[in-house]
This record gives C-alpha cells, structure tokens and sequence, in this order.
C-alpha cells in the first residue's frame, strides 16, 4: 500500500503512475493519441448505445485489454466500489418508476413500489457503462507516461485551463498523501471504522477539516516554490509524444466504423427512454 493510498477502494495514483512509468506492456509502447482517440470513441459508443449486449461485450473487451496487460485485476474490482455506489444512488430510484413486467414488489404503508424487467435492465446498462468508462480510462493512464499525458492536456487545453489542470493534478498526490498520513495517526492513536456514528462522524469531520486547513498552506509553500523555480504563471510542456503509426490509423478507423455500423443498425434495445 502505497503512502497516498487511503483505501482500497480509492484508486491508488502511486500505482497507477508506477504501471504508467515502467512501460512494461506492449501498450506502453502504443502512441498516446491512438489510445485518446480510443478513449473519445468509447464514451461517444456508450452515449449513443443503449444496447445491454453491446455494453456487456464492450466492457468484457476492455476488461480483457486491462488483465492481458498485466494490470491488477482484483484491485480494479475494489475501485469499482466507488463508481458503482454513485450510479446505484441516482438511478436507484428512476428503477422503480419504468414501466414493464413486475419482478419484485415492496409495500411500504401507503405506497406500493414496483421493480420492472426495463428497471433492472436500466441499472445493469447504466452500471456497464460507467465501468466501462473507468476501466478504459484507468487503462489509458496506466499505459501512458506522465510527460505525455502532460503534455497532451498542454496541447488540448486552452490557456488557463491547462494550467488549473495540471497543477490540480499533481497537487492530488500532495494532498492524498497528507490525507493518508493523518488517518495513519489516527489509526496510530485508537481511532478506526469500528465506532458509533457520532464518534466516527466526529473523527472523520476533524480530518477533513484539517486537510481543508493544511492544504491551503501546502498550496502556498508549493506555489513559492515554483516561482523560486522561474514559474511565471504559464508551465509549457516540451515533450514529444509519438505520434499514432499505420496500425493505430488502421484501429481507430476500423472502431470509427463499428461505431457507425451499432448506431445506425443495431436496434437500442434495453428498456432505457
């Protein structure tokens, strides 16, 4: 476990930045735009989708590009935890408003609620492409090095923005890293998961409000730092980034036509309105 690592369910930046670093997978070696590209035609395929198979086998394909490039497939699961919880709780309630054939029924004193078949099939489509997206997406940042994804959102983003995103990106790891260090010391000195709700509640308000308080002068310390550095308020990023080779034009146009060929032709079945 890693110093910034505060649970496993939270994606471990440490790990991630570790596997993109190396680059020991074949993919490491694939150009960063091909794999962006990638990442743009994946979210536009589950946007215009609403087909549950074309989710289940689009997801089962990114799964298998994670495992086959040797990533932690068992960490990934646990990082799920998040994504999975956040869909649940939006669409937990529109589930029992779709109309169809009833599968489970609860009464609650007046009220009567209804399960449907178009229910379920809308949580289970919604809950694909959301793991769809973040498994691809921990993909494309555990396959490419940080100068080149540095230098891509340098070269997307117009003046600020780039400049707010990468430094929000890099104090990340500053501000987790302090995060982890204080639930050390509070695990050091008794505290843990296993308390009333207020006490717990209690514990974890004075965390957070610390971080609030610690992160505002880290900001400060970092900020003087990089002017002591010559930062005059623009960072450029110089690094090349290799550009896509006949191979990775040949994918993206072949994923550019299935994309097509599912829209226009294959029916949007999966009860989703």
């Amino acid at each position: 476990m890693s110093s910034t690592m505060i649970s496993s369910h939270i994606p471990d930046l440490d790990l991630i930045t570790t596997y993109a670093q190396r680059e020991g997978t074949f993919f490491s070696r694939v150009s960063p735009w091909t794999k962006f590209s990638g990442l743009l035609l994946v979210i536009l395929l589950i946007t215009l989708t609403r087909n549950l198979v074309i989710c289940g086998i689009l997801y089962l394909i990114i799964l298998g590009l994670y495992a086959s490039a040797g990533f932690p497939v068992k960490k990934l699961f646990a990082w799920y935890t998040l994504p999975v919880l956040f869909v649940i709780s939006l669409v937990g309630i529109m589930a029992w408003t779709e109309p169809g054939t009833p599968v489970f029924s609860w009464t609650l004193g007046l009220f009567t609620l209804t399960l449907t078949n178009n229910g379920v099939i809308l949580i289970v489509t919604l809950l694909l492409k959301a793991l769809i997206s973040v498994t691809y997406s921990l993909f494309f940042l555990m396959t490419t090095r940080y100068q080149h994804f540095s230098a891509m959102i340098y070269r997307l983003f117009p003046t600020p923005l780039d400049q707010i995103f990468l430094l929000a990106y890099r104090f990340l790891f500053l501000t987790l890293s302090m995060t982890g260090a204080i639930f050390k010391a509070v695990r050091s000195r008794g505290g843990g998961i296993i308390h009333s709700i207020r006490i717990q509640g209690q514990i974890f308000a004075e965390v957070f409000a610390l971080v609030f308080i610690r992160s505002f002068d880290r900001a400060e310390r970092v900020h003087l730092a990089m002017i002591s550095r010559g930062y005059s308020g623009k960072y450029e990023a110089g690094t090349e980034i290799p550009r896509p080779g006949l191979s990775g034009m040949v994918v993206i146009g072949v994923f550019c036509c299935v994309i097509a060929i599912i829209v226009l032709m294959v029916p949007n079945t999966g009860g989703i309105s």
